[in-house]
């Protein structure tokens, strides 16, 4: 598992950070901005980041390890949001809840170099 303040350091890229979740196996720790609107539910993030992220991690990571180059991130986007998720070196990955009106790429980049 990451460091503790890595949430809070991936919180101050700026307001449009909806939520912030860090997973590795089991172990989860998952924060919300307060105040959202429009927030899923924090039982179906739960079963997101324990069973479905993983899951398309795997499937996209072994794509790109064949002859792509690797992976970096993947971006989901939801009807009210973009999902960040990043493989995580240390092992799981983390994943950004990003406002839909901002560039997911840009969170992408500097969450990657903060998990590096």
């Amino acid at each position: 598992m990451q460091e503790p303040n890595l949430t809070s350091r991936i919180f101050a890229i700026g307001d449009h950070i909806r939520y912030v979740a860090v997973a590795d196996g089991q172990q989860l720790q998952m924060q919300d901005r307060p105040n959202l609107t429009d927030a899923s539910s924090s039982g179906t993030d739960r079963f997101e980041e324990l069973l479905v992220n993983p899951a398309l991690l795997l499937l996209t990571r072994q794509r790109g390890e064949i002859d792509c180059g690797g992976l970096n991130y993947l971006i989901v986007r939801y009807g009210y949001f973009f999902q960040v998720i990043v493989p995580n070196p240390a092992g799981g990955h983390v994943s950004v809840a990003v406002e839909a009106d901002y560039d997911p790429v840009a969170v992408a980049e500097k969450v990657r170099t903060l998990v590096a």
